[in-house]
């Protein structure tokens, strides 16, 4: 069984992060080891949300973990959220890679043509030191244009959006995912790019007529556990962008949903039957 290790933070009712990340990892067949960035009673579209910073434990359990001799195939970053951890993160990324070890790295800090709330245009700049280090990052439109200075647009064309895959593969990254790709109004999907080839893959289903926080972590998420059972990096986004759209589709049929994330739960076996 692969064994991956992920950085990001838990939020204890809320559906992102470390609790999406887990559990679609997991029923893809690989095992998830965990190092959370902090602890928050609820993700931050609650107000009064408590929040542990766990910023002090990353080195200590890095350390143990190399002291047992653990190692990893794959090593995933999702939301961080200081330079600190960015820091930290890279450490890690020295230390436990091996030459077959793949690096994945979500630079979660914007959406929408804004940062979120605590970050600045040096935080992005310090997160290309992650994507530096990464063979595939997978921003969305606004993260991408933070990554590599370039003015944001709403609504690209695909002159543009060929450009800023350029832009981050030229990072040092040999796979670069973009993600929020809308070719047509009734459309959203990915449009990526392989450094090594040059190629450029475009996969799209059809959009839903609701957003739903949390659906990043989940394609990013099971596009690591797509490739980290062997599947093309095209054949992971198709698999992420497939697997992203039931869930939200499950949650708009379910009367009983809520509005703080899909009900990626009832999804699951999706990924399951399909072998992954």
């Amino acid at each position: 069984m692969k064994r991956i290790v992920t950085i990001q933070d838990i939020s204890c009712i809320g559906k992102c992060s470390l609790t999406v990340a887990l559990p679609i990892i997991s029923a893809m067949g690989v095992e998830a080891a965990v190092i959370p960035t902090a602890v928050l009673s609820t993700h931050t579209m609650f107000s009064g949300f408590t929040f542990a910073d766990l910023t002090d434990q990353i080195s200590p359990i890095a350390a143990h973990w190399k002291k047992e001799g653990f190692t990893f195939d794959a090593i995933y970053t999702g939301y961080l959220g200081s330079f600190e951890q960015i820091r930290l993160s890279a450490a890690l990324m020295a230390d436990f890679k091996k030459s077959d070890t793949r690096i994945f790295v979500d630079p979660v800090m914007a959406d929408n043509g804004t940062l979120y709330a605590g970050f600045d245009l040096k935080f992005a700049n310090e997160m290309k030191q992650l994507c530096a280090r990464a063979d595939v990052i997978m921003p969305n439109l606004t993260e991408a244009a933070l990554l590599t200075n370039t003015p944001w647009q709403e609504n690209p064309d695909e002159a543009f959006l060929t450009a800023l895959l350029d832009k981050l593969t030229a990072l040092g990254p040999e796979c670069a995912v973009l993600t929020g790709y809308s070719p047509a109004p009734d459309q959203i999907g990915v449009i990526a790019k392989k450094a090594s080839t040059g190629a450029i893959f475009r996969y799209t289903t059809k959009k839903q007529p609701k957003n739903y926080h949390g659906t990043g972590d989940i394609f990013a998420s099971t596009l690591v556990g797509g490739m980290m059972n062997g599947l093309s990096l095209e054949q992971a986004a198709k698999t992420a962008c497939d697997f992203t759209a039931e869930c939200i589709r499950l949650t708009i049929a379910n009367p009983d949903s809520r509005t703080y994330g899909v009900d990626f739960e009832t999804a699951l076996p999706m990924l399951i039957k399909n072998g992954l």
